[in-house]
């Protein structure tokens, strides 16, 4: 499905006796102010995720990757923010806008977990790593003392964090980067959710570090039948990691289509400058560390 240059294809049924997909979204419009002061983030945006597929959705900052993440979520500030009339988000063929926040709260974890951007800010500074991991145990599965401790530390080193039992009583600070992005991952990973959102998982990593993180997301999700999404603004990111990538530019899909045909055949111009941002080996810019970003 290709969305042309400036139009938004309408939001198509889901008819009954069509098997639903994991998660459904269809017509999200999200405005931030009232009145004059109205901003329109998201506009008519609709997308699906097949059970074990994953999706990229790329854009520059501002364009709405984020904001229709936390619509998923249920996670978007009230009452600043609100939905369309007409969006529909299912999960399972379940209406999660109507869900009562009760029930968001189970479905969240248990089936719909998210990796928030920057790692460096979103571990609580003042508690130690094996009590943020373990406290996601407690409150889903009620698992506590000695038996949430060795699973904490067994989430640990399914990520690839080394002499994971001893790491459980340090904080967040004594970690790099990479090691508090692999902690966020192992807490979204925690209770085995069917549906995983990475945000922006690799800012502010190297290049190396951000291989290594790919690489693990893609085994996990392959290890545990997961689906998920990939937000980012980067194209290589979601080239060898996405099986379909949507294409947002000021609040709308601008262009969805296969990885394959995406990258050998670009039909929106915006595309084509996101891939042309790409660093070229022997690009006089890689060389001398001039890159511009879209």
């Amino acid at each position: 499905m290709r969305a042309q240059a400036a139009t938004v294809a309408p939001p198509a049924p889901i008819e009954d006796d069509v098997p639903a997909a994991l998660l459904s979204v269809r017509d999200l419009r999200i405005t931030f102010g009232s009145g004059k002061r109205t901003v329109h983030a998201v506009n008519g945006v609709s997308y699906d995720v097949a059970a074990g597929e994953t999706i990229g959705i790329v854009g520059e900052s501002g364009c709405g990757k984020s904001v229709s993440a936390l619509a998923v979520m249920r996670l978007l500030p009230k009452p600043a923010a609100r939905l369309g009339a007409d969006t529909r988000i299912l999960f399972e063929g379940r209406e999660l806008t109507e869900l009562p926040e009760s029930a968001m709260r189970q479905l969240r974890g248990e089936e719909l977990a998210m990796i928030f951007q920057d790692p460096m800010t979103s571990l609580n500074p003042s508690l130690t790593i094996g009590r943020q991991v373990t406290e996601v145990l407690e409150a889903h599965r009620g698992v506590r003392g000695e038996a949430a401790k060795e699973r904490a530390a067994e989430l640990l080193e399914t990520v690839g964090i080394p002499h994971a039992r001893k790491r459980l009583g340090d904080y967040p600070h004594q970690f790099s980067g990479g090691m508090r992005q692999r902690v966020m991952i192992a807490m979204a990973l925690a209770l085995e959710p069917k549906l995983l959102i990475a945000d922006e998982p690799t800012t502010a990593l190297d290049v190396t570090v951000q291989a290594s993180v790919l690489d693990l997301l893609d085994d996990l999700r392959q290890q545990h039948d997961m689906s998920m999404i990939i937000i980012t603004h980067d194209m290589g990111v979601v080239a060898e990691a996405a099986d379909d990538i949507v294409v947002m530019y000021a609040g709308q899909i601008v262009e969805h289509a296969t990885t394959l045909d995406l990258f050998d055949r670009p039909e929106h111009p915006y595309t084509e400058a996101l891939l042309g941002a790409l660093p070229q080996i022997g690009d006089e810019n890689v060389r001398t560390g001039r890159l511009t970003a879209i």
